[in-house]
């Protein structure tokens, strides 16, 4: 019995046999790489499960087929896929040539959608007969223009030209950003006529571009004063479109109850208080709906297809709801894959930004990875009754072409600045792949410059990028 206690002693636990196991996996050189390419497709794989089961009883009452919904998001899957190849090829230079170009698009057509509603509104534009503006051929709807059967959201376009554009900026402007003059122009301008453009008919999608940015100024190590300005300017935005909504602004109509007051206040409201007959009452819909799924979904699910509150219950059941059918399909288990998977992503995103030497890389990394974990808190949070509801979709998961596509385009890119960390990038040129698979797949990272003897790790990969902020002179600010 001695002998038996001393071996279980001496015998080491399970977490000190895993966690060197672990540290052995991530100090790999593509260890960021694989994590980020495995998260992200199984994420994708179990979007496009659960679209097909919160669309297809919706689609096949109304269409008579079932597998209409899941076709088009897996044709947008596949265009996703080819965006998510292109940018993965394509190098930092020509990314931050493409963020000037894709900023000028996003912000026309922007100004087009806002325009057609708000003309429509004084009754310059004709509407079709489901009351959207026309333009010739051009059809706006909330936050989409259509062109024939071409539809995009102008405002997922803006997040990624904010990204490239604003790393663009920041990178070449450097230490000189701790002077308010160089914030002041252009980035501040460029900033508010997006916040207008997006915030006049989709609050969401501000708030994302709002989360983006303080990402971007707090990898770049912008003072902590300058995050309270654009907190008081942000509240302040939002208090201008909530009273721009009640005169008719964007979907709202002067002559009916304020819906952005309305939907931003609903999750504060007790269930209990919630009458869904009543005209007031009706913005609690939703959240009594999710809530109701997430109850019914207990720890393991009704089982994967079996929701009962898809069948029309739900609004919105496979995009802004999608995360209620998850819970009720697969539970918390399921509900906490997701979530694991969303977390090692955001891991991911920021491992690369501490790690990549370029300062536009490390910039975007940080942009791109603050605004999707922003967009899966928001999202989770109002269908949890949390945060209220914005109607941004759950990256990955729910149902939409424009979302999806960008997002693999991100995503892309992301998996090119993974490849280019210094120790992956040294291990992928020291053993290339053959060229067909170069030309196929991803070109070999450029190396980088040398380690000279007893060389320190960089300040940017020491703290996720935050250098000194420092004045002419060179003595910290």
């Amino acid at each position: 019995m001695a002998d038996d206690r001393i071996q279980k002693a001496a015998r080491p636990s399970l977490s000190r046999q895993l966690l060197p196991a672990v540290h052995g996996l991530l100090a790999r050189p593509l260890s960021s790489y694989y994590l980020l390419i495995s998260s992200c497709t199984l994420l994708l794989l179990i979007g496009l499960t659960m679209v097909f089961s919160a669309t297809s009883v919706k689609a096949y009452a109304e269409k008579g087929n079932a597998f209409t919904d899941i076709s088009s998001q897996a044709v947008y899957a596949l265009l996703g896929l080819v965006a998510f190849w292109i940018c993965q090829r394509l190098p930092a230079v020509t990314l931050r040539v493409l963020g000037r170009g894709l900023l000028v698009v996003s912000v026309l057509l922007l100004a087009l959608l806002a325009a057609m509603i708000a003309l429509a509104s004084l009754g310059v534009l004709s509407r079709n007969a489901d009351g959207d503006p026309m333009l010739g051929p051009l059809v706006a709807h909330l936050n989409w223009l259509y062109f024939g059967p071409v539809s995009m959201q102008p405002g997922e376009l803006a997040k990624l030209a904010m990204v490239l554009w604003g790393a663009d900026v920041i990178a070449r402007k450097g230490p000189a950003l701790g002077h308010w003059r160089e914030l002041a122009m252009p980035l501040f301008p460029v900033i508010g006529l997006l916040f207008v453009l997006v915030g006049y008919n989709d609050l969401g999608t501000m708030l994302v571009l709002l989360a983006l940015i303080v990402g971007l100024l707090w990898a770049a190590g912008v003072r902590l004063r300058i995050f309270g300005a654009l907190g008081v300017l942000g509240l302040a935005g939002v208090g201008l479109l909530i009273a721009a909504a009640s005169r008719g602004a964007g979907s709202g109509s002067a002559d009916a109850e304020n819906y952005r007051w309305r939907r931003l206040t609903a999750f504060m409201e007790p269930l209990e208080n919630c009458d869904t007959t009543s005209e007031a009452g009706r913005w609690c819909y939703q959240l009594i709906q999710g809530r109701s799924a997430i109850f019914e979904g207990g720890w393991f699910g009704v089982g994967l297809g079996k929701s009962a509150l898809k069948w029309g219950y739900v609004p919105e059941a496979g995009n802004d709801f999608i995360f209620a059918i998850v819970a009720e399909e697969l539970g918390v288990v399921g509900c906490g894959v997701v979530l694991v998977l969303l977390s090692v992503l955001a891991y991911t995103g920021f491992r690369i930004a501490r790690r990549v030497n370029d300062p536009f890389r490390r910039l975007a990394a940080t942009a791109i990875t603050t605004w999707l974990v922003a967009q899966a808190v928001i999202n989770m949070g109002g269908v949890v009754k949390l945060l209220p509801i914005t109607g941004l979709p759950l990256p990955f998961i729910s149902a939409g072409g424009s979302a999806l596509i960008v997002t693999m385009a991100a995503i892309g890119m992301l998996a090119s600045f993974a490849r280019a960390e210094p120790d992956a990038s040294r291990a992928l040129n020291a053993r290339p792949t053959p060229r067909w698979v170069r030309l196929v797949w991803a070109p070999l990272p450029p190396l980088p410059p040398p380690r000279r003897p007893g060389q320190q790790r960089p300040p940017a990969q020491k703290k996720a990028g935050r250098a000194p902020e420092t004045s002419g002179g060179g003595r910290r600010r």
